[in-house]
């Protein structure tokens, strides 16, 4: 085989990154920053607290169900067209957000970004994938990649705090549109990808109606379950036909010519390792950013906009971990020797979050457990980011990519709802328990009190979660440094040579 170096690089690659880099941050960033905007957009709209959870929940169901369909769709398209119509179709959506006039309106609007951003976010890591192909310049590209996708939900919430505080809620949709028209205006002009790289096989039209019900009714299922209960007949329903549809899926995938997720990607145990410790991970972050928010409001009284500053060491953290300890020793060192330490430096963090008080110092507890969280979480999404589409097969790396955000987007909804609700069964328990001290210490503190104690209980189970993501990269994770051929994996039938990919297409 041909050496990797001889493979054509494209001049124009890292100006391609930084357009990319745009595209990723809008599309993370706006899991978190409509959080903030939602109370006045709920007043401003008339929405019912019934209803609410729906601007939240409309784009996760179609985010996280389609994302398998637009990683497919990138591979036969190609991927700088899929990009370019994901970004394109994500502004609009996000207009039709800002301007929306009634409850509908936004909702449906949620539902659109939720389907462009499932387009865009998998043709994005898969031009990473098949741009950077030599290993110090792969580790650096992901090394920024890794920090925007760990740190983007946090600038969210700064974003998101600003705009709502001193513009309007509808802002925290129309700022999405300079984003995308700079990244779609970048890509048209600097993006080219590898000729030779798409799959040309047909549509899998039965395994996209069995992967989309499928990972719909899983999200879904956590949904009600933080609504409804675990034990209440939808919510169980919806677990059982999201097992019975994603069996069914991988039954079709294994007998179909051309299937939307080739079970080769998955059977690589590394990929495979990755995909469940980052769910996992994910689980652990996003819970602990729902209840940092409300700890710093509710509880300490903070502004959103303080809010939004009071996470920046956590970004600083994913920043420094990522792009200068993930991306400086990711050609040096295996996977596991960054990603298990990492997760286990996060739960480091997380166990100190667990002594959280009503009176706890922002500096003496919370300022200490976000830098370790971020050097931690940073260090192991770089070269999770990397390992992940690491090996594949250039006509599979947009399906392998859409698997490292579904593994993420269901590992969200997931932690959304698991954690939420142990911290609520936790604080009722605490109230029935110390209800005596109610009028001693006054109903506003006294539900304070309730409320961090259900915290605290949610991010022991967060501890719990961060040290299983370390243990299965230590069990599933064997490959050694990525420092070899990083496009296509040796031996696998039909594969298409690496180092053969012809000259870059416009």
């Amino acid at each position: 085989m041909p050496e990797t170096a001889q493979i054509q690089l494209d001049p124009r690659r890292w100006k391609a990154l930084a357009f990319i880099a745009i595209a990723q941050l809008m599309v993370v960033l706006d899991a978190t920053i409509v959080n903030i905007a939602l109370p006045s957009a709920q007043s401003d709209l008339g929405i019912s607290d019934a209803n609410r959870q729906w601007v939240i929940t409309a784009y996760a169901l179609a985010f996280g169900g389609l994302l398998l369909f637009g990683g497919r769709i990138a591979d036969l398209w190609g991927r700088k067209r899929a990009f370019t119509l994901g970004l394109i179709g994500f502004a609009g959506a996000s207009t039709l957000g800002g301007a929306a006039a009634n409850e509908a309106m936004l909702l449906g609007a949620r539902a659109l970004q939720g389907v462009f951003g499932a387009l865009l976010a998998p043709a994005a890591l898969s031009l990473l994938t098949v741009m950077f192909t030599e290993p110090r310049e792969r580790a650096k590209a992901f090394g920024i990649y890794g920090a925007i996708a760990g740190g983007g939900g946090a600038v969210g919430l700064i974003l998101g705090g600003f705009l709502t505080e001193y513009l309007d809620w509808r802002w925290t949709f129309f700022v999405n549109i300079p984003f995308a028209i700079v990244a779609a205006i970048g890509a048209f002009f600097v993006i080219r990808e590898p000729a030779g790289s798409r799959n040309s096989n047909g549509l899998d039209i039965p395994g996209v109606i069995l992967a989309t019900l499928g990972l719909v009714s899983l999200v879904y299922g956590f949904t009600r379950a933080a609504s409804d209960g675990w034990a209440s007949n939808v919510t169980i329903g919806l677990f059982v036909a999201a097992v019975v549809l994603l069996v069914a899926f991988v039954l079709v995938e294994s007998k179909v010519r051309g299937p939307l997720l080739p079970l080769r990607v998955l059977a690589d145990r590394n990929r495979g390792g990755v995909y469940l410790s980052l769910g996992l991970a994910v689980i652990a972050m996003f819970g602990l950013f729902l209840f940092l928010t409300y700890y710093l409001q509710i509880v300490k009284g903070y502004s959103p906009v303080r809010t939004g500053f009071a996470f920046l060491p956590m970004v600083a953290g994913m920043i420094t971990g990522s792009t200068q300890i993930g991306a400086r020793l990711m050609t040096r060192l295996s996977p596991r020797l960054l990603m298990a330490p990492g997760f286990a430096l996060a739960a480091v963090g997380m166990l100190i979050l667990t002594q959280m008080q009503t009176d706890s110092s922002y500096f003496g507890l919370v300022l200490p457990a976000q830098i370790l969280l971020g050097l931690g979480m940073g260090t192991a999404f770089m070269p999770a980011m990397s390992l992940a589409t690491y090996g594949v097969q250039p006509r599979d790396a947009g399906v392998a990519s859409a698997m490292v955000n579904t593994s993420q987007q269901v590992g969200g909804a997931i932690g959304t709802a698991l954690l939420n609700t142990i911290a609520a069964s936790a604080a009722t328990t605490w109230i029935t328990s110390h209800a005596a001290q109610a009028p001693t210490l006054g109903k506003v503190a006294f539900a304070n009190q309730a409320a961090v104690h259900g915290y605290a209980a949610a991010i022991w189970w967060a501890v719990g979660i961060l040290v299983l993501s370390a243990v299965i990269v230590i069990t599933f994770i064997n490959t050694g440094h990525q420092g070899g051929n990083p496009v296509a994996v040796p031996g696998e039938e039909g594969e298409q040579d690496a180092a053969a990919i012809p000259a870059l297409a416009h």
